[in-house]
């Protein structure tokens, strides 16, 4: 049965879904720049991207699960770290998150039509990842855009897992928490790896949880226990993806 329904997907999602994909980025991409100039970031963020979002995934067709949702205060900044499994962890980060975040991401993103330059002018920080110093300076120079309710977000991986393991973390996210003061927010995804894989275009429907932890006090913190910080949140994280069935 599995077969038979993979072989009939393939069809709904060459001919139908994935021009869809593209038409949809270009046009809520364009749509985003246009909001930033009269209306504002948060405003045209949402518009641009959560719908945006939604819309691809019920199309994919995904079924999304969000735990959690009650340890995020609205009107709270963080600094968002989250595992990072598939492209489409940014589409359950974006569409169920239900907070104005701005993106820790790497440059070559620039170059996708609509999605490019929409994520810039709302305020998406872009680091080129072959320039540790350049990348730094990027993230210093976006601190004063994480006020009022507005969190950054990093997948500290860096990189999409190949093997759905959770990759060794980079210290960006947690450098920046302990300069700004502000809460670390663990999020861990599941199920997006079966949806679509690394380094593939084997898209196929399924379902995905998203499990919102309590944030983490950075009072404690500083740059001689980073590392600490940088553990304990990994270690939050990597329970979420042993344990999903006892959310």
């Amino acid at each position: 049965m599995k077969n038979i329904l993979y072989i009939l997907y393939q069809p709904y999602k060459w001919l139908f879904f994935c021009p869809y994909l593209a038409l949809s980025t270009l046009f809520f991409g364009s749509l985003t720049v246009i909001l930033v100039f009269i209306t504002n970031p948060r405003i045209a963020s949402f518009i641009g991207g959560a719908i945006w979002a939604r819309l691809n995934v019920y199309l994919t067709p995904m079924i999304v699960k969000v735990f959690g949702r009650e340890n995020i205060d609205k009107q709270q900044s963080y600094v968002i770290v989250c595992n990072h499994q598939s492209h489409y962890d940014v589409l359950v980060l974006y569409g169920w998150l239900g907070v104005d975040f701005r993106w820790v991401i790497k440059s070559e993103l620039r170059k996708i039509p609509g999605l490019g330059i929409g994520c810039e002018k709302i305020g998406h920080i872009f680091i080129d990842r072959s320039d540790t110093i350049a990348a730094l300076a990027a993230i210093d120079a976006a601190k004063d855009r994480i006020v009022d309710g507005t969190s950054v977000m990093f997948f500290p991986e860096g990189s999409r897992s190949r093997n759905g393991e959770l990759g060794r973390f980079k210290k960006g996210a947690f450098k920046m928490a302990i300069n700004l003061r502000i809460q670390v927010l663990p999020i861990t995804i599941i199920g997006t790896k079966n949806i679509l894989p690394p380094k593939t275009i084997n898209l196929l429907p399924g379902k995905a949880k998203m499990i919102i932890h309590k944030p983490i006090d950075i009072a404690e913190y500083n740059d001689d226990n980073i590392k600490e910080l940088m553990e304990k949140t990994r270690g939050i994280i990597r329970r979420g993806l042993d344990s999903p069935e006892s959310v």
